[in-house]
């Protein structure tokens, strides 16, 4: 479908070399403003580039070297806030006037065509967005069908007069993928096709056919020119931590694949896609199994070789963290622990292993009495835990572990508040239970299945266990029939 009402917030570099300098005038009306800057968007951060005084004639900006034809960004004096984009294009010698905010509406153009054309399109989208809002408040169908007719052939029409205009490019590369009414499974569609229209053949074209995405042959790579976008960046943030918010390590996996198969030998790009997700999996705390994520991240990226930008040190640091982390993801096999109970008398009747327990599940909480969520949620636990001492199969067994060094005071704590599931803590242990369980903080909890793998690692509600416990024997029920 064509885009109808669109955002056109691009800030983007289209890096071709050009030996020619700019000169670009900029002219915003009542801004008093002492400096503004030339940036561009890395992620979501704006690089400065280049400055300039106001004086009488506005803010004159000179280029002392070549400048790459591309969309940048007019950044304010406290070099951060956007004031607009604009084209260095078919010309780099051009005026911008406009009122203090360089609306789109208010900005007028001298010298540059590419740029007139780009606010024009910019203002009749955001007048077009004004009257859809109004239009739906009152809830007029026929005048939104007419306004949806209107600027379709609005779009038409500026493609065919701007085909080679910069900035319509790089909207159609970033345009959603069109999910034909034959498909049954639509989000599926639009999930695994979702980056298709970066790798077109033809890029620019609305028209052409997008290439399968499994065909590599037929793609055109990505081109490291889009990491200076910031629609790229909004595109892959919604992609990764909207769509895929919910969904599992295995599909996120596979996502990422997918996309890294389209990326292929372009190393600016993959470079940008792997430092965007990388840190945002690792450690995370938002989502149960995102650490298997960044497992898969680590080892077969990090570690093959395929990031040349990483320094010795840095793949040093990812390998340990790949060894550690790796051993307490999800579907891996706990390592069984061995530690002494609160007599701390080394006696093989006081020393107690996480996994020779008869319960069905086991539940290592890594605990701190200094710390005020673990003393609530053990308190819930407790409740939980003491309901359940006369039912007839209460699943699970707790192992709490003592997370301090003061003994005196965990043992203290474990005999006013009455826990009465295996308490442990103290020196003696026989391994590092921080390292075998990535346990960095209290309180953390690790679910061990009849097996001892791990079904979840991180911090559960207790008033959500016994659903996760159900939840979990169901799946596990569909994947054995």
């Amino acid at each position: 479908m064509k885009r109808i009402l669109i955002i056109l917030t691009l800030l983007s570099i289209y890096s071709i070399s050009n030996a020619q300098q700019y000169k670009i005038v900029v002219q915003p009306a009542g801004l008093d403003d002492t400096m503004l800057y030339i940036g561009r968007h890395y992620r979501d951060e704006v690089q400065l580039l280049d400055s300039t005084r106001h004086t009488s004639k506005g803010y004159l900006f000179r280029g002392k070297q070549t400048s790459p034809r591309g969309i940048y960004a007019l950044v304010r004096q406290d070099r951060k806030t956007v004031l607009t984009d604009f084209l260095i294009d078919d010309s780099r010698s051009f005026t911008l006037s406009g009122d203090a905010s360089m609306s789109a509406a208010s900005i007028k153009v001298k010298g540059s065509k590419a740029n007139q054309l780009m606010f024009e399109y910019m203002a009749t989208d955001q007048a077009a967005r004004h009257e859809q809002d109004s239009l739906r408040k009152i809830n007029d169908q026929e005048a939104m069908d007419a306004l949806v007719a209107r600027m379709q052939a609005y779009i038409e029409q500026t493609e065919r007069i701007g085909k080679d205009n910069l900035y319509l490019k790089l909207l159609n590369m970033c345009d959603p993928p069109e999910v034909p009414d034959s498909v049954e499974d639509k989000a599926y569609y639009y999930r695994t096709h979702y980056w298709d229209p970066l790798f077109s053949s033809e890029v620019g074209s609305r028209k052409s056919e997008v290439a399968d995405a499994s065909n590599n042959s037929d793609l055109r790579p990505l081109t490291s020119d889009l990491i200076y976008s910031s629609q790229l960046f909004n595109k892959m943030n919604y992609f990764f931590f909207g769509m895929l918010y919910r969904a599992d390590a295995d599909t996120i996996s596979k996502e990422i694949d997918r996309l890294m198969a389209h990326i292929g030998d372009d190393t600016a790009m993959a470079r940008y896609v792997l430092q965007f997700i990388e840190p945002r999996y690792y450690r995370s705390t938002r989502n149960i199994g995102w650490d298997a994520v960044w497992c898969h991240i680590a080892s077969e990226y990090i570690l093959k070789g395929r990031c040349p930008w990483m320094r010795e040190s840095e793949l040093y640091l990812a390998r340990q963290n790949y060894n550690r982390i790796s051993k307490s993801i999800i579907g891996a096999h706990g390592q069984e622990l061995w530690m002494l109970d609160t007599t701390q008398i080394d006696a093989p009747e006081h020393w107690h292993s996480s996994h020779r327990q008869p319960a069905r599940y086991v539940i290592l909480w890594f605990w701190d009495p200094d710390c005020h969520h673990c003393q609530e949620q053990s308190a819930e636990l407790k409740v939980l835990y003491d309901s359940l001492q006369t039912a007839p199969d209460r699943r699970f067994e707790v192992y709490a572990v003592g997370y301090d060094s003061d003994v005196e005071k965990w043992k203290r704590y474990v005999k006013e508040h009455e826990f009465r599931w295996i308490n442990v803590g103290g020196p003696h242990v026989n391994i590092d239970y921080q390292e075998a369980y990535n346990v960095h903080g209290a309180p953390t909890m690790i679910i061990l299945n009849e097996h001892r793998d791990i079904i979840m690692n991180k911090v559960l509600p207790v008033k959500s266990l016994l659903q996760f416990l159900d939840n979990y024997e169901k799946r596990s029920k569909r994947v054995e029939e």
